[in-house]
């Protein structure tokens, strides 16, 4: 049995990744730290087998509850999902993201060394971290893993931060880590604050969906399992110390993929007031990127992974979810 430190489970993609463990592997002991804030929830967690699972709730800024899941059970992985990752909340209270994303990083990566210093056998640090550490990429190549840095965001830059740290205790102390870059995360269990849900959830309800801008902003967007089976890839068979982006290659326009959103809700629903009239743009936010896109050729050829889940598929399955959360 492997043992995994979850950090951040209960949140959107964290808690995706438990259940994605407990469907489809069985040697896997998983611990999950998350603090419960406004974005995680216990239930987003219920496809689970108790006898190998157990929640922790704290902050990984918290070194005594950290190193007490290190006393209490032979972690064998952290994967740190836990984070605060929305842009705008960044651009009011920047303080609060570089607490959690670069100091919390930097605590789970001591208590981390510190149980593991003796034998690094088998061992490994998962930073999940974000294709928005690139910067905006409009008129420029894809992003490798090789391209330089250049945050936009107080979040993209405690996020590249938090990536910088994670490298320095690779390089100074030998602590054996990889880092995801994962593009648009989208799928069940996303917070309402978010562009999809919060689009689904208002356009049940007839009203209006604030759209940024033009609305031509290009993202790549995977459907979280797509990115749940990367990580989980890179988990078991990423080199030392390797970088690792995650993505579809495709980009999709925001407002493209909030029409198509439209166009496939209104026809579930059979409702014709559920259309492009209920678009409502507005004031773009303030360094927002045009377009973010990913080489990831790397993860897919050496290790075999690639999307399962397109675009058309993954809306039909996130608006299953989400008209059955609200009995629609």
């Amino acid at each position: 049995m492997k043992y995994i430190l979850v950090t951040g489970g209960a949140g959107f993609v964290g808690s995706n990744f438990i259940e994605f463990i407990f469907e489809n592997y069985e040697d896997y002991y998983i611990v999950n730290l998350d603090k419960l804030t406004y974005a995680g929830s216990l239930d987003n967690i219920k496809k689970i087998d108790e006898s190998r699972y157990h929640f922790y709730k704290g902050d990984i800024r918290n070194f005594q509850i950290v190193e007490s899941i290190f006393k209490k059970y032979p972690i064998d992985y952290v994967i740190n999902f836990a984070a605060e990752s929305h842009v705008d909340k960044s651009l009011s209270n920047p303080q609060k993201f570089l607490e959690t994303n670069v100091l919390g990083v930097q605590n789970l990566l001591e208590v981390s060394l510190k149980y593991w210093k003796n034998n690094f056998d088998n061992k490994k640090f998962l930073q999940i971290s974000t294709d928005e550490v690139y910067g905006d990429r409009y008129s420029k190549d894809y992003a490798d893993e090789n391209t330089l840095l250049n945050p936009s965001s107080p979040y993209s830059a405690s996020k590249a931060s938090g990536e910088m740290i994670v490298k320095a205790y690779g390089k100074s102390y030998g602590l054996p880590y990889n880092i995801v870059r994962s593009s648009n995360n989208y799928g069940p269990k996303q917070h309402e604050e978010k562009l999809i849900p919060m689009s689904i959830n208002r356009l049940i309800k007839t009203q209006k969906i604030p759209i940024y801008g033009d609305g031509e902003q290009k993202r790549d967007w995977i459907y979280v399992e797509d990115n749940c089976r990367g990580i989980m890839a890179v988990l078991k068979k990423g080199n030392d110390r390797e970088i690792y982006n995650l993505g579809t290659g495709i980009l999709t326009e925001n407002i493209k993929f909030i029409q198509a959103l439209i166009c496939r809700l209104s026809k579930r629903l059979n409702d014709k007031q559920i259309n492009n009239d209920l678009i409502e743009y507005v004031e773009d936010r303030l360094g927002h990127d045009r377009e973010y896109k990913l080489n990831c050729r790397k993860i897919k050829e050496k290790l075999d992974w690639k999307q399962t889940i397109d675009l058309e598929k993954g809306i039909e399955k996130t608006i299953d979810w989400y008209l059955n959360k609200n009995d629609c």
